[in-house]
């Protein structure tokens, strides 16, 4: 749902992208660093996107290193995430693996690099200048198998997680690189006559949001993604320069549709083909487009130029073949779309009423409202049940944005989720009624705010309530998952994740 933005130009072109990946995937090159005596392998597998390591190397410490490195160039800001594990018991406790961030590619290059040792130790290791010593700041993460390094104005972030957990993070202030730098995976093996094996999945480059870029006038790319919530394993569909948000998956999982620019477009998994959706005079669509369980209907909020500009909510034919209906009137306030019931009667939907945001429920047929909550702060994100018996929201009536749960007629509101380390938005229910998916932003973040561009997580928890599980480690948040995006077998989801 947006707040108070002005819809920049409108244009027909999403600017789809293929995935660019190369025989390296999204790296440049492989190099033995340091000349080992023997020489280490990469391997690229498109269709899971892991990457497969094998090196050698006497070790990566003192004054020199050796290792198997695949690596891009980059300048500025970034952050580097991926999955790892080695490959089989090891015969060097001290063999490595992780990101490294170096300014040349000699042996002694000066470097900042996030280690993961065959023991579990975990640490972020910097040599300053040429030549000279290395150095650590210890983690307390033992083992982990998330692994993140991030430049920040001059400053090293490593952040380290077991996939599932919260990330502990130690940082250095004081190593100068060069603006532009190598950066990439490797492997050590800590024995010049060892090769040790390591996969690393959901790799992830990412271009962070300038200081000073403007919410709703710029945007930054995009990756459309797919994620086993099971598993956690993802992988990237395609790209675009355009801003894209909000999959839905539909067509018996054959299709995605989502936003840009106004308009909505479908994404076809067997060919790979992009096609937009004609809503006729609906141009000014924003991310909460919602279709029925039985996908008859297409719900969407589009910027009634008749209103002011003013979000209000339509129904459409999914394929395109009729001109939207307008279900809410002109003249009461903005509404935002989240829900469509179970047996295609009523609308679910954030309302500006009143002077604040409440939940309503509108009937399809009549355009009559209801206000199914009352709260002084935020109440949004509300979506039925695949069985009817509940509606599912996100508010912050207790001081953070937290889960929350309810009858449909309103009643019986209780809490979901109590954390104060996140700020829950945006609950959707698997089609199998068993899991909440939900995207939880960092506590940093404004109150009632959920933001483009921000270090979040997408977790799970029960539908009926429990201790959510973190299945995502991502970069976005408005528009990674604001409407409905599971699969039908209630084993994935899509999601948007962002990067310049």
């Amino acid at each position: 749902m947006l707040y108070g933005f002005t819809l920049h130009e409108a244009t027909s072109m999403v600017n789809i992208q293929p995935n660019p990946f190369n025989k390296y995937g999204i790296f440049d090159h492989q190099i033995n660093i340091g000349k080992p005596t023997i020489s280490g392998t990469v391997a690229y597998d498109t269709g899971s996107q892991e990457y497969t390591l094998e090196g050698s190397g006497t070790n990566m410490w003192a004054n020199t290193d050796e290792f198997q490195y695949l690596y891009k160039s980059i300048q500025g800001d970034f952050i580097l995430r991926a999955h790892i594990r080695f490959v089989g018991e090891g015969v060097d406790p001290h063999r490595k693996i992780g990101w490294i961030i170096r300014n040349n590619l000699r042996g002694d290059s000066p470097h900042v690099n996030a280690s993961v040792h065959g023991d579990g130790l975990t640490s972020l290791q910097f040599r300053r200048e040429t030549g000279g010593e290395t150095e650590e700041v210890t983690s307390t993460d033992v083992a982990p198998d998330v692994v993140q390094l991030e430049r920040r104005e001059g400053v090293y972030y490593m952040s380290t997680a077991k996939f599932g957990e919260p990330f502990t993070t130690v940082k250095i202030e004081d190593v100068n690189l060069r603006n532009e730098v190598f950066v990439g995976l490797y492997i050590c093996s800590h024995n010049p006559e060892v090769v040790e094996k390591a996969v690393f999945s959901n790799v992830r480059i990412i271009k962070p949001a300038p200081k000073d870029l403007e919410p709703y006038r710029d945007y930054l790319g995009s990756n459309m993604e797919i994620m086993n919530v099971e598993t956690g394993h993802r992988k990237i569909l395609f790209n675009s320069a355009h801003s894209i948000q909000a999959p839905n998956w539909v067509n018996n999982d054959r299709e995605l549709v989502f936003n840009s620019n106004g308009f909505l477009y479908r994404y076809d998994f067997a060919t790979d083909e992009i096609s937009q959706i004609n809503s006729g005079f609906a141009v000014n669509n924003n991310n909460d487009h919602v279709f029925s369980f039985d996908e008859s209907i297409l719900g969407i909020s589009n910027h009634n130029q008749e209103d002011g500009g003013t979000s209000s909510i339509y129904i459409m034919d999914p394929k395109g073949d009729s001109l939207p209906r307008k279900i809410t009137k002109d003249g009461v306030g903005a509404s935002y779309l989240h829900g469509i019931s179970p047996d295609n009667k009523s609308m679910l939907f954030t309302g500006e009423r009143k002077g604040k945001y409440d939940l309503y429920s509108v009937d399809i047929a009549t355009g009559k409202e209801v206000q199914l909550t009352d709260t002084e702060n935020l109440d949004d994100g509300s979506e039925y049940s695949p069985d009817g018996k509940y509606i599912y929201f996100n508010s912050n009536r207790t001081g953070n944005m937290q889960l929350w749960r309810m009858k449909p007629d309103g009643s019986d509101q209780a809490q979901l989720t109590f954390d104060t380390a996140y700020k829950d938005w945006f609950p959707h229910v698997s089609p199998d009624g068993k899991w909440i998916v939900f995207i939880s932003f960092p506590p940093t973040i404004g109150f009632g705010e959920h933001p483009f561009y921000k270090q979040c997580t997408i977790r799970l928890m029960p539908a009926s309530g429990g201790v959510p599980t973190i299945v995502g480690y991502i970069y976005g948040g408005q528009g990674s998952i604001n409407v409905p995006s599971w699969s039908k077998d209630s084993k994935h989801i899509a999601l948007v994740t962002n990067s310049d």
